[in-house]
């Protein structure tokens, strides 16, 4: 969980309030600051390939273990990227677009060297599903925690100063360091048990590995149901700063619905566990979805243009949708075990990094839709909006992430194979091939 409060004290930044930064504060066009999270996420994605294979292709495992040193060694090269990101030179317009391409790029690369091994953890520390289920809604109250903190205070820091070319800064520095103190406490705090290295053996090739991966359906369906949920996930994060300050009229809000979604994500993350108990992971899935599509388009026809009412609708729709968001992380450990049963490999790296190219394309896609769409529509920043404008900053905060959860909820549910009974019966079968 600490973990992922680190990586949120850095990333969630760049989710929250990059775009709006590189508009009102670096000076770039919406369209460029689009195609900037496009085109780096995109590079991204390939880089985190990269780290996947590196990580598994180790062979000298030392006493800090295969995964937790990256988390060691990678923490302050990235809390120096955090900050660099929200620096804003004196440049050509020409110039500014250069260094936000860069400096992002830099950002991705650095926590890409955190977040795919950090998040190969799980599947070294227990093979249990209900375990993995609460380590999965640990992961997400680190997340939802970080989500709550860095939404409440660092338009206020920001504020505090004339010139929020200073006030973003100083903000974005305090949030990495303590982003640093929570990495620092997962290296010291976790342990890896499942670890297995063959140093006497042929390695499998890195191409062979992907390749299986082709044919590892479970797998496949996963990618399509993270594609859809980061999709409409970061689509609300990346428009909720221009929603509540022009449609709502009031900036500061975003405090407010930090701190719903903070109380919704504790909801949700404890009953997450139970409910998988009950029902299995992937019947949990289905239902968390279907409650989110539901709740954002009633919040979109009848209930998004009052602020009370916003909120609330807004709070039970984030309920349900934090339910799948943190089984995925527990899918994704289930899923390590069945590509070991199909190739006799356990290759957590090659799978994770792959799974996070996927979140990576649509980090892309969420980071560069708002920017063209912004632009279509006819944004100004700092500006009273027209009313297309005020429509489509609407519909990009509830419609089209509701048809991103929706795709998610259909594909899903009628093709997503590896239930927790399934995936009992493998480990089992996997147990007896070694013995």
């Amino acid at each position: 969980g600490a973990g992922d409060l680190g990586n949120g004290f850095m990333f969630d930044l760049g989710q929250i309030y990059l775009l709006k930064f590189y508009t009102d504060v670096l000076g770039i066009s919406a369209a460029y600051a689009g195609l900037v999270f496009l085109v780096t996420k995109l590079a991204d994605a390939f880089i985190d390939s990269g780290v996947g294979t590196y990580v598994d292709s180790r062979k000298n495992i030392g006493k800090r273990g295969k995964f937790r040193p990256f988390i060691l060694f990678g923490t302050l090269p990235l809390a120096i990227m955090t900050v660099i990101s929200f620096l804003s030179p004196d440049l050509s317009q020409t110039g500014k677009i250069v260094w936000a391409f860069t400096t992002y790029m830099l950002f991705n690369a650095a926590y890409s060297i955190v977040n795919i091994p950090y998040g190969s953890l799980a599947a070294s520390m227990t093979k249990n599903p209900v375990d993995r289920a609460g380590l999965a809604s640990f992961r997400s109250l680190g997340s939802q925690a970080a989500l709550f903190i860095t939404g409440i205070v660092v338009i206020p820091i920001v504020m505090k100063f004339d010139n929020p070319q200073v006030g973003y800064p100083v903000a974005i520095g305090i949030m990495a360091a303590v982003g640093v103190i929570f990495h620092l406490i997962c290296y010291f705090g976790v342990k890896e048990h499942e670890v297995v290295v063959k140093k006497n053996e042929e390695k499998q090739p890195a191409g062979k590995a992907f390749k299986a991966l082709l044919k590892n359906r479970p797998f496949l369906i996963l990618i399509v149901l993270t594609l859809f949920m980061i999709l409409a996930n970061f689509l609300k994060l990346g428009v909720q700063l221009f929603y509540v300050q022009y449609n709502l009229g009031n900036a500061n809000l975003i405090g407010s619905i930090s701190t719903v979604n903070l109380f919704m994500a504790l909801a949700g993350i404890a009953v997450t566990t139970p409910i998988v108990a009950k029902i299995g992971k992937k019947a949990a899935v289905v239902v968390g979805l279907t409650g989110s599509v539901i709740f954002e388009v009633l919040n979109f026809l009848f209930f998004g243009d009052s602020v009370g009412t916003f909120l609330t609708f807004h709070a039970i729709g984030y309920f349900f949708f934090m339910i799948p968001n943190t089984i995925i992380w527990a899918l994704i450990a289930d899923i390590v075990e069945f590509g070991e049963w199909m190739t006799g490999e356990r290759t957590e790296g090659i799978i994770y990094s792959s799974y996070s190219f996927a979140r990576k394309v649509s980090q892309a896609l969420a980071g560069f839709l708002p920017g063209m769409i912004l632009t279509a529509i006819g944004y100004v920043p700092n500006a009273v909006q027209s009313a297309e404008a005020l429509t489509g900053i609407k519909m990009m905060q509830f419609v089209i992430p509701a048809g991103c959860s929706l795709i998610a909820l259909v594909v899903f549910g009628l093709f997503y194979t590896l239930t927790d009974k399934r995936h009992k019966e493998i480990v089992a079968e996997i147990a007896a091939r070694k013995a």
